[in-house]
């Protein structure tokens, strides 16, 4: 485990732009054929181990993939029990499109990212996660007291650790998801240790909250400042009891509507032919820039997963291997939806792998 220090983020790859000619996707989604460098049968293949008659069974259920090449979508395929029209949960993919409201805040001025951020329980001075930033729960380095593990029980009878994310979701702190996680102790110093936490997004979501209202009056602006300008129609983000948005885990959409906010960050957060700013690119770069890796050697960027390759990948992650997968250097978004237990993660990070493959720049530019 490593926290990086602050990158240039000169360094990062470039966000390709919307080709000329090609349509923003809205209302409908323009669709084209594989470009002519690209191994249609062999698409059709890797797809086939997770739709077809003899589909990999490590894979689980698959639910939606949809590709996304050069804004159009080039590839689409749905399980027996999905289609376009049908919303899925996101898990923590969610956590990604709340970094998303966070830097709207920001670029209205309404939040500070190096600010010590603004949650009640921290308000004393001589409280020693006072000084936590609003940037620190981004990057999952705050030093809270925090378990995300999922595992209720060891299938070799191992003692398994309580789970702060299971009793914060489904337990104790299911009426005030934020409430649960901002009275957890200091395990750490902030910005010593990184811990992925799903309390922490929904720290983060309260705060916004704060800002935008709560419930429908949240929802009402949400849709107004990030869904509605792209044309997210399906997106419905769920509340606790407290009426705070759960930015760590519940948000359903269409497998189309996620591959719009992909696209969006893609694109450096604007949309449309006006060059619309829905997010700046600045806040954009700032999701894709290393900032930590965890034991796995995963790479942790601001409520956004980076692939460490040379094709500058960043990606939302969830729970059963939900996906939005952005590969700036092949203009590539794709979305995967499905229901995987974690012994089949590592075979469909092999597939998602060989599907970016087929679409290497080095291909494409032939």
């Amino acid at each position: 485990m490593e926290i990086f220090a602050p990158a240039d983020v000169g360094s990062l790859p470039p966000l390709p732009a919307q080709p000329d000619g090609v349509p923003w996707p809205q209302p409908d989604w323009p669709t084209g054929s594989l470009p002519g460098a690209v191994d249609s049968t062999r698409v059709e293949a890797i797809l086939d181990r997770a739709f077809g008659p003899d589909a990999d069974p490590r894979f689980g259920q698959s639910f939606a993939t949809v590709v996304v090449h050069g804004g159009r979508i080039v590839a689409e395929r749905y399980g027996p029990t999905s289609g376009p029209d049908v919303s899925h949960l996101s898990w923590s993919m969610a956590k990604s499109i709340t970094q998303a409201l966070v830097g709207i805040l920001v670029d209205d001025g309404l939040l500070d990212p190096s600010a010590p951020a603004p949650v009640p329980e921290w308000a004393d001075p001589d409280d020693p996660r006072h000084a936590i930033t609003l940037d620190e729960l981004l990057r999952m380095v705050d030093g809270l007291d925090f378990c995300e593990s999922y595992a209720l029980d060891d299938p070799d009878g191992d003692e398994v650790p309580f789970s702060h994310c299971i009793d914060m979701l489904f337990g104790a702190g299911s009426d005030d998801h934020a409430g649960y996680t901002a009275a957890r102790p200091p395990a750490h110093a902030p910005d010593t240790v990184f811990n992925y936490s799903s309390g922490t997004a929904n720290i983060v979501a309260r705060i916004v909250c704060d800002l935008i209202g709560r419930g429908e009056e949240a929802e009402a602006w949400m849709r107004e400042r990030l869904f509605d300008p792209i044309g997210m129609t399906s997106a419905k983000p769920s509340f606790d009891t407290a009426g705070n948005f759960v930015g760590s885990s519940f948000f359903h959409a269409t497998a189309r509507d996620y591959a719009r906010f992909g696209l969006l960050y893609l694109r450096g957060g604007v949309w449309g032919d006006d060059g619309r700013k829905v997010v700046s690119r600045s806040w954009v770069d700032y999701a894709r820039t290393p900032r930590a890796t965890d034991d796995e050697g995963g790479i942790y960027g601001a409520h956004w997963w980076l692939g460490g390759d040379d094709r500058g990948t960043f990606q939302a992650c969830g729970y059963e291997w939900q996906r939005i997968v952005c590969v700036p250097a092949s203009d590539l978004v794709i979305v995967r939806l499905g229901k995987t237990l974690e012994s089949g993660y590592e075979s469909l990070v092999e597939w998602m792998t060989s599907l970016i493959a087929e679409f290497d720049p080095q291909i494409l530019v032939l």
